[in-house]
């Protein structure tokens, strides 16, 4: 009897539960459903076209797209940096620091002066051509403008006109037709010759007097090309003979020329001793415009020896003179090496005879 209860007993439960839950579910069924209701259910519940999700969507938008904008002003301010991207701008940096130097220095370059080399000839010394040669390879060694002017006496040789065809320099060669007994009056008319021809032509640039004998610093043309008016140098003369240095030239303080090298103790009586011809250089305009130079142009017209002229200007006018190099002209930059020729040989051998036969 008491199991039979119990079955009845449990079996009332269970209906009550289930009559329970089947009213809550009746009436939950029927019961609207509103906006704080569960996700869920208004997913599952509500229209496609129902008010609240047309609502709902523009703010979706809205914060979306804020979000994305912030996002990518984010990007914006704060790039990631690629390695390869940075080297790529540093190379163009540097490129265009390098063209924009470039321009300053075309803005800041100043046109050479050119160089005018006058060279007489003598066919007295047989070895002429070979000094030429000598000389031209140290000419090609100077930097350009430069124009080398080499004087000859009119002959059937042609060895001279062949070795300047060789050398690559830009050059003139003048020939004269006079016959000379002296050796210093023929190549004062040459240096004359090679005036007349620059005068003529308006060559414009700094004149020097360059012998087949001489030896260079190469620094020395260098120095050529800051001179304004005139220019001079201290230089030195070595004798084969003799065995002893002579030097000839300006004496300076800093660049201003305040006096010469004497030759002999017993010349101070004189002012103004000869310069030798290779210890001083000039510029060309003073034979065409000497007035731009402050010298009256009726004294050049009326004279036919130009090479005595310039020396004449040159010693006149010191304050123009400019020393070579800066440094009180105490740099020799020229040597004139003076070897034995053909001609010297026979005079001093003459004049042996005459003291042996007095």
């Amino acid at each position: 009897m008491e199991r039979s209860k119990k079955k009845v007993q449990l079996w009332k439960k269970a209906l009550v539960h289930f009559a329970l839950c089947f009213v809550m579910g009746f009436f939950t069924g029927f019961a609207p459903t509103g906006k704080s209701s569960s996700p869920i259910f208004s997913s599952q519940i509500s229209p496609k076209n129902s008010p609240e999700q047309v609502e709902m969507l523009p703010q979706k938008q809205v914060t979306t797209t804020h979000a994305n904008n912030v996002n990518r002003s984010l990007v914006v301010e704060n790039p990631v940096p690629s390695p390869s991207r940075s080297k790529e701008s540093e190379g163009v940096k540097l490129m265009e620091a390098e063209a924009e130097a470039e321009e300053k220095e075309e803005t800041n370059l100043v046109p050479r002066r050119l160089v005018i080399i006058v060279t007489p000839t003598s066919t007295r010394d047989k070895s002429q051509v070979v000094l030429l040669r000598r000389l031209s390879n140290t000419i090609k060694l100077v930097s350009q403008p430069l124009l080398w002017i080499v004087v000859e006496r009119k002959s059937d040789s042609n060895e001279v006109s062949e070795l300047l065809r060789k050398t690559g320099i830009m050059y003139r060669h003048l020939v004269f037709k006079e016959n000379f007994t002296d050796h210093e009056a023929e190549l004062d008319h040459q240096r004359n010759v090679a005036l007349k021809h620059i005068e003529h032509h308006r060559l414009s640039g700094i004149v020097h007097f360059a012998g087949v004998s001489n030896v260079y610093d190469l620094a020395f043309f260098d120095e050529l090309r800051d001179i304004e008016v005139y220019g001079a140098w201290p230089m030195a003369l070595l004798s084969a003979n003799k065995q002893k240095v002579i030097i000839e030239g300006p004496v300076c303080d800093s660049s201003q020329v305040i006096g010469w090298h004497l030759k002999k103790l017993n010349n101070e009586t004189d002012a103004k001793p000869p310069i030798h011809v290779s210890s001083f250089a000039f510029n060309s305009s003073i034979l065409w415009d000497p007035e731009r130079w402050g010298r009256p142009s009726s004294v050049q017209q009326t004279s036919q020896n130009s090479i005595k002229f310039v020396k004449q200007v040159v010693l006149e006018d010191e304050t123009k003179l400019k020393g070579i190099p800066p440094e009180e002209c105490s740099k020799i930059m020229l040597w004139s090496l003076q070897l034995p020729t053909r001609h010297s040989q026979l005079t001093a051998l003459d004049s042996n005879i005459a003291r042996r036969y007095k």
